[in-house]
């Protein structure tokens, strides 16, 4: 399973502005402010990452907020009757000032945090909380809505009818339909819980920034020489010349569990990591996440609901909790009993090397890592040795060359503006015709004030209504980076979650719709398209092509390759485990009942009704889940990326069983039209059908894990 995945836009979204878009404005505006500036330069005008201030983006946020309230109160009070034009497709030209701004505001947030910035983010959280209802709760504007959506849609194309129907369902499911007193509670519980969001995500960043854990030479034994270079470069960055850092994220942690020789520094940092915002500090998140989920389930009772997971499923593919519950409860067994066997595996390799003691969640990778040396010959360390993030990154154009037709151009640094000096740019053209498609831009590299992690984004989207606008894609990791002009070596894992994020960025780049309001995506399907891609990583063409020795520049031999892809399901009760926990403990928190609610409390006795090993412990525990804590996005979604596994298991069969493999044409383009271009203009079910002739059924998931499959499965 990937590490955190992205939503589509960076910033606090709003429901009815087309976030992460830039164009004309309905009424042409000058603006002093830079953040609100029409972006200008090349391919179509780019974000001005060299000119904006931070002092600026509080004034801009306001104001934008203003301007905005007025274009939607022109549309509410229009006198003329709605209609598609006037009501629906007058939504999607207003805003723009807004979703510039938020373009930035997502860096600041997500890219180049600051004391500075969490105090402005503090502050505007419930003030865009705010704005976003008052647009929710336009009575005028939403009356006009569902007269389209209610009236006569004969003359209006399937995209524009779908525009429609999200547009509806997205007011009457934020209290559109609610008046008086619950009107205004539904709002204050909004504000609240933008505060309660922000406070969240902002003490798990703190927890990861201000526990740094410092080793001397003496220290160092079982790391690779790779970890050690850059725990020194880390150390330095720091100030602490001479030392070595292991940082409070994924990215440091992993490695450091897999190799180190010391059990009790191993010990120290996995405590350190998985008790992120769980300190008993300023920064514990135990008492918000209390508060967050009673306010979400008093918010959704307004609405009628029984509970916050049947709301937030009910226009998802899932359709309801219980359905998602069942998927995750299908695989929880065999993902136990898998579990069992690894843990054996591991306490043998342990009494045989005469360590006298009993596997702990500390020493799960480590002696993962000395099984998996045992049971297939195969040293992780030996396999990262080929994988070099640069070599990585052309590897996945040539996928997306081959399968999407896309060409990857280096623009020249200096011509695109970029927020920090580690980020890159190429152009994106069309391989057949040469047309420009878009831009993408990478953010690789951990540092001081990034949210850990790995996650794409669009600081526009595209859109042809108001004239052709192209994509402006972007991904963003967290290596470590070693020395300068060394190459940065990265697990397969880690290979795994490049090509997964890259995924998403193809998916934005490959859209073919009209409107921008149609580029959003359903939660537990939008993940779907970037699993996928991580089947590409595997091929005897990336293989051949892209894996060579970081020293001799020679191919990975086939013997290694052999032992990778005969390993291919080693591990999976611990990752399987480890995300399903996660993803159970998401649907439990949402489906009961929160009055009184004691997050500690519950985290344990859910885990221990599920019977969840000892050595494990979940993905992300409940302090620091930011999936569900920080935001709305992923709340009840998080088994999103098992029901989209399910999906990308079965159409990798397809391409399995195709004439020409992973690379055959016909079956790409089958792909490309039915499941990335149209983004949200189909309904997911649908578009799955038209590529694949059927739904997805849960087998071939099992068998992708070695895992039995459940009498009576469905997906």
């Amino acid at each position: 399973m990937p590490s955190p995945r992205a939503l589509a836009c960076l910033a606090t979204l709003t429901l009815v502005a087309a976030a992460c878009r830039s164009g004309e404005s309905m009424t042409q505006k000058t603006h002093d402010n830079s953040l609100l500036a029409e972006w200008t330069g090349p391919y179509g005008g780019v974000p001005a990452f060299d000119a904006v201030r931070l002092e600026e983006l509080k004034p801009a946020l306001e104001l934008a907020m203003k301007e905005h309230l007025a274009e939607i109160d022109a549309i509410a009070k229009n006198q003329e009757p709605p209609t598609f034009e006037n009501t629906i497709v007058a939504m999607e030209r207003a805003g723009h000032d807004l979703d510039r701004a938020q373009t930035y505001y997502g860096i600041w947030s997500n890219n180049l945090s600051s004391e500075e910035f969490r105090e402005i983010q503090q502050e505007m959280a419930p003030k865009l909380a705010e704005y976003s209802s008052k647009i929710t709760q336009n009575k005028a504007l939403f009356a006009r809505i569902k007269a389209v959506h209610e009236g006569d849609k004969s003359g209006l194309d399937a995209e524009q009818k779908r525009l429609v129907w999200l547009r509806y369902t997205q007011f009457a499911k934020n209290g559109a339909t609610l008046a008086g007193k619950k009107r205004e509670r539904y709002a204050a519980i909004n504000k609240r819980l933008a505060e309660l969001h922000t406070t969240f995500g902002n003490n798990v960043l703190a927890d990861e920034e201000g526990y740094v854990l410092y080793l001397a030479k003496g220290q160092l034994s079982g790391l690779p020489s790779s970890f050690v270079q850059a725990a020194a470069a880390a150390a330095t960055e720091r100030d602490r010349d001479g030392e070595y850092a292991v940082t409070n994220t994924r990215s440091s942690m992993d490695p450091f569990l897999t190799f180190s020789d010391e059990r009790d520094l191993r010990e120290k940092v996995w405590r350190t990591y998985y008790s992120r915002g769980d300190n008993k500090d300023e920064h514990d998140n135990n008492a918000v996440i209390a508060e967050i989920l009673q306010l979400r389930h008093e918010r959704v009772q307004l609405l009628g609901f029984e509970n916050y997971a049947q709301w937030q499923l009910e226009d998802r593919m899932a359709k309801t909790p219980e359905q998602a519950l069942g998927l995750l409860e299908a695989v929880w067994p065999a993902a136990l009993a898998r579990v069992e066997e690894e843990v054996a595996d591991m306490q043998a390799v342990a009494d045989e090397d005469g360590a006298g003691i009993t596997i702990a969640p500390w020493d799960y990778r480590y002696y993962a890592e000395k099984v998996r040396k045992a049971k297939y010959d195969l040293d992780s360390d030996e396999v990262k040795q080929y994988l070099q993030l640069d070599k990585l990154r052309e590897a996945m154009f040539f996928v997306a060359g081959e399968l999407f037709r896309f060409e990857f151009e280096a623009i020249p640094e200096g011509t695109v503006p970029v927020f920090h000096e580690d980020v890159r740019v190429w152009e994106v053209k069309n391989r057949d015709s040469g047309k420009h498609v878009g831009l993408w831009y990478l953010d690789p590299f951990a540092r001081r004030g990034k949210r850990s992690g790995a996650w794409a984004t669009m600081y526009r989207v595209h859109e042809t209504f108001d004239g052709k606008k192209t994509v402006l894609a972007s991904n963003n990791s967290n290596f470590i980076e070693g020395e300068p002009g060394e190459p940065v070596l990265i697990s397969w894992d880690d290979a795994q979650t490049l090509f997964h994020e890259f995924g998403h960025a193809l998916h934005f780049l490959s859209a073919n719709i009209t409107y921008p309001g149609l580029d959003g995506g359903v939660r537990d399907y939008t993940e779907f398209q970037s699993q996928l891609l991580e089947r590409w990583l595997p091929t005897d063409e990336v293989i051949d092509g892209y894996l060579v020795h970081v020293e001799t520049g020679k191919p990975i031999p086939a013997e290694l390759v052999r032992k990778i892809k005969k390993a291919a399901t080693f591990n999976q009760g611990f990752s399987t485990a480890e995300y399903l926990a996660s993803a159970l403990m998401d649907m439990r928190y949402h489906m009961t009942d929160p009055t009184g609610i004691d997050p500690v409390e519950f985290e344990r006795t859910t885990l221990a009704e599920l019977n969840m090993p000892d050595e494990i412990v979940m993905r992300h525990r409940s302090p620091h889940f930011a999936h569900v804590f920080s935001g709305e996005g992923y709340s009840t979604g998080y088994y999103g990326y098992m029901w989209a596994d399910v999906l990308t298991s079965d159409a990798a069969e397809a391409f399995e069983e195709a004439p020409g493999g992973f690379y055959d044409r016909n079956l790409a383009r089958k792909l490309v039209e039915n499941l990335f271009a149209v983004r949200n203009a189909v309904d997911p079910q649908e578009a799955y059908r038209a590529f694949r002739g059927r739904d997805a059924a849960i087998e071939a998931l099992m068998r992708d894990r070695g895992f039995p499959i459940p009498a009576g499965a469905k997906h």
